[in-house]
């Protein structure tokens, strides 16, 4: 085993330097843009992967209403040599966050929602805690419930229904009175998948596919079921002092609302059009979405619903990261421009990546956070 350290770290090597995979020239006519050119673009892409030693890493650009460039770099599966394409599917991480919350907003526009009557009103199984919860608390973080403890997030178990997740998080208190306070937490999330379910009178995936995937043109994003064959998945890694292993096992039936899909980033990119172009939802509706609601005193994240909001709108965006995936979603609304970097190795640093790729493309990018 000592052996193939080193010739693991000589593939990677030679997979990174090698020109993108999954597509010819031809192909990548997603690949010249309005304002830079592909070889540029590549270059900023290939040096992150060496910095980083990412296995694979997927990418896309809207730009001007279009998407302008799409591809695939790396690997897949290391072990099997199988190179990554634009059709190769990587956990989304948290961004499924903001699938979900459309998928609610949906709801609240058809009148079947209302985010700020108790929860228990479409999720029964959830049950009362010492202050009543809302969907809207639940969408921005600020409800109260709780986010991971140590060693949860690699939970094997696998959960039939959406509330048997409810079991690993529902008899703890809440952490504040809701909405005083902000907590990241994807359990929340899986309370808002069941209020959906109850206000939808459907399964939770299959509201989302016939609400927000299908309208948006997300033809290849899929719950991240790990009993499915499910084909073009990619297998995900991680680094352990300085050498890629494979990532930690993990079942996600427990919180597909907030991080149990697996997806590209074209399909990321085709949501953030179809959001920009009111495919998804009104203006109204994506308005109340983009607007940061958490107490500024109480989290570090401008959080809206379902979304990241910097500078008061300009800038949304979501990660995510996970066993085996970092992801990223970016977008500026009034240029309809939208970036989405997928990379099947956990704990990757994808920021400083799309801000040389926003400038690159002569794209205003947010400062820094403290």
């Amino acid at each position: 085993m000592k052996r193939r350290v080193p010739a693991l770290g000589a593939m990677l090597l030679a997979l990174l330097s090698a020109a993108p995979a999954g597509s010819s020239a031809a192909d990548t006519a997603h690949g010249a843009t309005a304002r830079t050119d592909a070889a540029r673009l590549e270059r900023l892409i290939t040096t992150a992967m060496h910095a980083q030693q990412i296995p694979a890493l997927t990418v896309a650009i809207l730009q001007a209403d279009r998407m302008v460039y799409s591809n695939a770099f790396g690997t897949a599966d290391v072990e099997n040599s199988v190179p990554a394409t634009r059709e190769t599917l990587i956990r989304t991480g948290s961004i499924a966050k903001s699938i979900t919350a459309v998928a609610a907003m949906t709801l609240v526009e058809s009148g079947r929602l209302n985010l700020d009557a108790a929860v228990q009103t479409y999720c029964a199984p959830f049950p009362p805690k010492q202050w009543p919860i809302t969907t809207r608390e639940l969408l921005g973080h600020t409800s109260g419930i709780r986010h991971y403890n140590p060693g949860e997030i690699e939970s094997t178990h696998h959960y039939r229904w959406m509330s048997d997740g409810f079991a690993i998080f529902a008899g703890d208190p809440l952490l504040f009175t809701p909405g005083t306070g902000f907590q990241y937490s994807t359990y929340g999330y899986t309370v808002v998948g069941c209020a959906i379910e109850g206000a939808s009178g459907e399964r939770f995936q299959d509201y989302v596919a016939a609400h927000v995937l299908e309208p948006a043109g997300m033809t290849h994003t899929f719950v991240d079921d790990v009993f499915e064959i499910v084909p073009h998945r990619a297998r995900g890694y991680q680094k352990i002092d300085g050498q890629v292993k494979n990532a930690a096992l993990m079942d996600s039936s427990y919180k597909i609302p907030g991080g149990g899909y697996v997806t590209t980033a074209e399909d990321l990119v085709h949501f953030a059009q179809a959001l920009l172009d009111g495919k998804l939802l009104q203006a109204g509706a994506l308005a109340q979405m983009w607007v940061a609601s958490a107490p500024s005193s109480h989290g570090p994240l401008p959080y809206g619903l379902g979304f990241i909001v910097w500078d008061g709108g300009r800038f949304i965006e979501h990660d995510g990261g996970q066993p085996g995936t970092s992801t990223l979603l970016f977008m500026i609304p009034k240029e309809k421009f939208a970036l989405a970097l997928l990379a099947n190795m956990d704990e990757v640093k994808l920021h400083p990546l799309a801000r040389d790729i926003a400038h690159e493309m002569q794209m205003p990018f947010p400062a820094p956070q403290p």
